[in-house]
């Protein structure tokens, strides 16, 4: 399984991908919204992991086109604010399937992927 890591910050999604990895699960980075466009035109993905802090709306823009291309690609948003803690994440991106916190244990986030990967 695939999985895509939408971050500005290469050692963070490092630190994910290797958690990742040790699963089975291959990994590949965006840095920016074009870039993770460009990815998910010509590839598909189980699992995106994306930081919601992207710039600009950024995130909210790489799930709609995700959801697009790969409807059943499932989209964990990565937080360091409290913005969007009521859940309202939920109703503003049909393929997001959970929203934790950016200090989450890596292990725990790549459970999380692996589980929604299996999915």
């Amino acid at each position: 399984m695939r999985v895509l890591i939408v971050d500005e910050n290469p050692e963070l999604a490092a630190i994910w991908s290797d958690h990742l990895m040790r699963l089975g699960l291959q990994t590949v980075h965006a840095t920016t919204q074009d870039q993770a466009i460009s990815i998910l035109g010509l590839d598909e993905f189980a699992v995106v992991v994306l930081n919601l802090h992207l710039g600009d709306a950024g995130a909210m823009a790489v799930s709609d086109y995700c959801n697009y291309r790969w409807p059943r690609a499932r989209v964990v948003f990565v937080t360091n604010s409290t913005f969007f803690s009521d859940g309202s994440i939920f109703s503003h991106s049909a393929n997001a399937c959970a929203f934790i916190p950016q200090s989450t244990q890596p292990t725990d986030l790549a459970a999380m992927v692996n589980y929604y990967a299996d999915h």
